[in-house]
């Protein structure tokens, strides 16, 4: 079976996110008032072809570990279609 797995990746809470800062200034630049806050991400989709859901997740949460993501600086999060 084809899966599409989407693996939201985003800087640590913890840490600064610079360009979200940079958005956040140029909203604020544009007139635009009342957002608080602005981190930014990446949206990864892979077409993953697995026996069940669950193999497919399996995968996409090897893939994140080993590349997608820099665990020091950031944290991931798994969605399936």
């Amino acid at each position: 079976m084809n899966f599409t797995v989407h693996v939201h990746v985003m800087p640590l809470k913890d840490l600064l996110d610079p360009q979200g800062k940079a958005v956040l200034g140029g909203l604020s630049n544009l007139g635009v008032s009342g957002v608080q806050d602005v981190r930014i991400g990446k949206k990864i989709t892979l077409q993953i072809e697995a026996a069940d859901k669950e193999s497919a997740i399996s995968m996409a949460d090897v893939c994140a570990k080993k590349l997608l993501c820099n665990a020091v600086m950031e944290y991931y999060e798994i969605h399936i279609d």
